[in-house]
């Protein structure tokens, strides 16, 4: 928490405000990964959603909590997204992380079909507890469409610490490139512009290690 102290006037100042929230949303330039995913049976999203976790994970800006007021760092991860069951309502996701990407895919895909057939809300994922629902960073695609900027609700106003992260509608780029729509919601005490940039390379470099592994 070396790097957290050095910044901590910054966090007291943004912290100090009725909302502290950081919210960007910008076209996110990626490897084209979806021949790759086709080539090897995995489903792109969660392809794409284990890399942003990774990057996430790798930037300690977004590993940043608050619990009972204090600032702790996580160092791991629940894995979670948004799901639309048949009814077309929202539901919540959850599993077990894995560092093999396959069956982290397999994992993920098992609690979409999971958390789409649920009438009620997932009640796993509603009785985490407090500090558990830390080990979180919030994820939804929207992948109908690109969209070009969000306001992601927070269960309180003045603590949006745990990072919400939201994509859109892929579109092809340059040759051997895809971008879509991507937004970050994040504490402004822990995180600042610059970190949201690391984050998108860092997510890029991700998703290029995959298919293109040295």
């Amino acid at each position: 928490m070396e790097n957290f102290a050095r910044r901590r006037d910054r966090f007291e100042m943004f912290d100090s405000m009725d909302s502290p929230a950081l919210n960007l949303s910008f076209p996110l330039e990626l490897p084209d990964f979806r021949p790759w995913c086709k080539a090897n049976g995995l489903p792109p999203f969660h392809v794409l959603l284990c890399a942003v976790l990774r990057a996430a994970m790798k930037i300690e800006n977004f590993r940043w909590r608050i619990h009972d007021g204090e600032v702790f760092e996580i160092d791991r991860l629940i894995p979670s997204f948004t799901v639309i069951n048949q009814h077309n309502d929202l539901n919540f996701a959850m599993f077990e992380w894995s560092d093999d990407l396959r069956e982290f895919a397999a994992r993920g895909s098992a609690a979409r079909e999971a958390a789409s057939n649920m009438v009620q809300f997932n009640e796993p994922y509603r009785a985490l507890a407090p500090r558990e629902a830390k080990h979180q960073m919030f994820v939804t695609c929207i992948p109908w469409l690109a969209f070009t900027s969000i306001q992601h609700p927070t269960a309180a106003l003045a603590c949006p610490d745990i990072p919400s992260l939201a994509w859109g509608k892929f579109r092809d780029g340059a040759p051997g490139q895809l971008v879509l729509p991507f937004s970050v919601q994040a504490h402004h005490g822990f995180v600042d512009g610059f970190h949201v940039h690391q984050l998108g390379e860092q997510i890029a470099a991700e998703l290029a290690a995959i298919i293109e592994p040295t």
